[in-house]
């Protein structure tokens, strides 16, 4: 190809399409570049350019713009596509690629390009995977009712790019507006109507067809505007239950392994340095990760199902009538959802939402949703203090605490956006645009890769810092300032009781006078009205690496002066007793509280890492700690006090 090739004898394309409908690969396949293809939106964030020679030495040059929904942007990238839309010339060619299996949402956006008055091809992308279900669309219909040339593609595989190229050729064009009216609104009821009787009329499959009824009518329960939240609803509690019930055996079983291992280990290996290390502070922050995989393994087993079934669409458009009131749209329902795994990942899939005021309200919301972090800290604290028998009818009462507490966060999420509605300031509309899948049963093999992912996440990621950290605070439990340890056990030498309540007595004062001992006794003033002690106050430090290092803290704080290793971490913590009161430590008053503390504070480093480099700012991180802190003491101490 020569760059100096005749301008007469050049043709200027666009392509254009909703976000993951296969543009760059058609890109690739037509320049013979290889542009990044992936399956989600986001992937082309700025356009690119290319060229190619048609049949005739005609030279078309070819921009693949960002991925956009309709000509109303909703995000940066979509905005850029729009206006670069709008700004080609009467004779350059726009290429609108559409997923044949979601025709209706591409056709809106094809539809409002015609009445642009531009030059029009649709092209018809995956149309293997129309082939494949026995779906069969009129190419002839579809083109005759749209008055533009329709291309049946399968991008992937470079099928029917020649006939791309010979329309290229010879396009001829009525310039027909698809809507009549001299001033079509861009999401009137006109155009949608005109829209479904198009694809009604050219798209036919029996099999679609039942499914589409079958679909509808569960639609009509779990998109209702009162039943499509009590199902939500009614979902997630039997969610909650499933992970308590099925998962109790399991976590016994790794509990009893971790015991077994420890004694054999305590049995064979000789007293030093080097076995402290290795039983209380490795071997216990090990088993404060394995033992609740059981349960983040059954919860993402089931929220993947729901995701494989359809019904994560559905919970979006219904939550996003519920989300406007308070100052969000559509557009945050994903990152506020997918906030239950993991704040730094929704965070960053806020970039999608286009309106400012409501990104920044999502990015802020988003650490108080309950992510998995907190489910060993939720788990561990709901065993301690409400038995695993206890009942609320027929359901199990530490699955209805569980679920509360999922519900306060969102709650707590809700009311937060309807402050910030009020004080950020900024007046711009947005829509939510999106296409509802029909219901279809789970791919398992799907499910299971989902669920083997997110333990795997679980184990490496969180597993590496809590183990980390519980060698770390193995250290500084171990060793105290020069004289202390000695003075401890001179104390004690004397004493008339039992050799076991000697070394018992002695491990505990020796943990409170050590360094860590001493770091939980500084901030022992300040969460002492929580019903927090000072092993609880280290741990609060530890976990703001991680939230779920509080659990590693207290298994390697509690097994610190352990020499039979006879029993869990949650049974140790159990049988705790104050020094002063000789009362239990861990209460319903203060296993309730750390719950409250632990649902709103904002205990996780890199998620404020983050939120400073979405907002390029420093303010939004340092308002999240101060405001997220303030809640979650506050709501602590009241908590504690109706407790106590």
């Amino acid at each position: 190809m020569n760059d100096t090739t005749d301008l007469n004898h050049t043709i200027c394309v666009t392509l254009v399409g909703n976000p993951n409908c296969g543009k760059t690969s058609l890109f690739n396949a037509l320049t013979g570049l290889n542009q990044k293809v992936g399956n989600f939106p986001g992937v082309t964030v700025e356009k690119k350019t290319g060229k190619f020679n048609l049949h005739s030495g005609t030279m078309v040059y070819i921009t693949d713009l960002p991925g956009t929904y309709s000509l109303n942007p909703c995000s940066e990238d979509e905005k850029e596509a729009v206006n670069y839309i709008k700004s080609t010339s009467s004779k350059d060619i726009i290429l609108v690629i559409a997923d044949a299996t979601q025709l209706k949402r591409s056709l809106l956006l094809c539809s409002q390009i015609i009445d642009l008055q531009k030059p029009v091809v649709l092209v018809l992308n995956m149309m293997d995977i129309i082939q494949k279900n026995n779906i069969h669309i009129n190419i002839e219909g579809l083109s005759e009712s749209l008055k533009i040339p329709v291309i049946p593609i399968n991008a992937r595989i470079g099928k029917g790019i020649e006939n791309i190229k010979k329309v290229l050729e010879n396009v001829s064009y009525t310039h027909k507006p698809f809507l009549d009216t001299e001033q079509a609104e861009l999401f009137s009821n006109e155009r949608i109507e005109k829209i479904n009787s198009l694809v009604s009329k050219n798209v036919v499959s029996a099999n679609q067809l039942r499914e589409t009824i079958f679909t509808q009518k569960l639609d009509k329960i779990l998109t209702h505007s009162i039943g499509g939240y009590l199902s939500f609803l009614c979902i997630m509690f039997l969610i909650f239950q499933a992970v308590f019930s099925f998962a109790q055996y399991p976590m016994e079983w790794i509990e009893s392994g971790f015991i077994y291992l420890s004694n054999i280990l305590n049995e064979t290996i000789p007293n030093g340095a080097a076995k402290d290390l290795l039983l209380n502070g490795l071997l216990a922050g090990l088993s404060g990760v394995f033992v609740f995989i059981p349960q983040i393994a059954i919860l993402f087993a089931l929220i993947a199902i729901l995701e494989d079934t359809g019904y994560m669409a559905r919970i979006s458009f219904i939550m996003d009538k519920l989300l406007r009131p308070f100052g969000l749209n559509g557009r945050s329902v994903v990152p506020l959802l997918s906030g239950t795994a993991c704040a730094v990942p929704s965070i960053m899939s806020a970039r999608t939402i286009g309106n400012l005021k409501d990104r920044l309200i999502t990015i802020f919301v988003i650490p108080l949703v309950s992510c998995s972090a907190r489910i060993p800290v939720y788990t561990l604290l709901i065993s301690l203090c409400i038995p695993a028998d206890s009942k609320v009818g027929i359901f199990n009462l530490q699955g209805v605490v569980m679920m509360g507490l999922y519900l306060l966060g969102f709650i707590a999420a809700l009311l937060t956006s309807l402050l910030l509605k009020y004080i950020i300031k900024q007046k711009i509309k947005s829509y939510f645009i999106m296409e509802m899948p029909i219901y279809r049963p789970p791919r398992w093999s799907s499910v299971v890769m989902e669920m083997l992912n997110k333990v795997k996440i679980f184990v490496w990621e969180a597993g590496r810092i809590i183990v980390a950290i519980s060698i770390v605070l193995w250290v500084l439990s171990s060793y105290a300032p020069p004289g202390k340890f000695k003075e401890i056990e001179e104390k004690h030498k004397n004493h008339n009781v039992s050799d076991n309540e000697i070394n018992n007595l002695i491990a505990s004062e020796k943990l409170e006078a050590s360094y860590a001992g001493i770091l939980g006794k500084s901030i022992e003033p300040l969460i002492k009205p929580l019903g927090f002690n000072w092993k609880i106050g280290i741990a609060l430090v530890t976990s703001f690496a991680a939230r779920e290092v509080f659990v590693g803290t207290m298994a390697t704080l509690y097994s610190i002066g352990d020499a039979e290793k006879t029993t869990s971490i949650k049974n140790k913590m159990k049988l705790a007793k104050n020094n002063i009161t000789g009362k239990e430590e861990y209460t319903l008053a203060t296993c309730m509280s750390l719950l409250i503390f632990y649902a709103f504070a904002m205990q996780c480093m890199a998620t404020l890492a983050v939120v400073k480099r979405e907002t390029n700012s420093w303010k939004w991180p340092i308002l999240q700690v101060i405001y997220m802190g303030l809640l979650a003491w506050f709501s602590a101490f009241l908590t504690y006090q109706f407790f106590v």
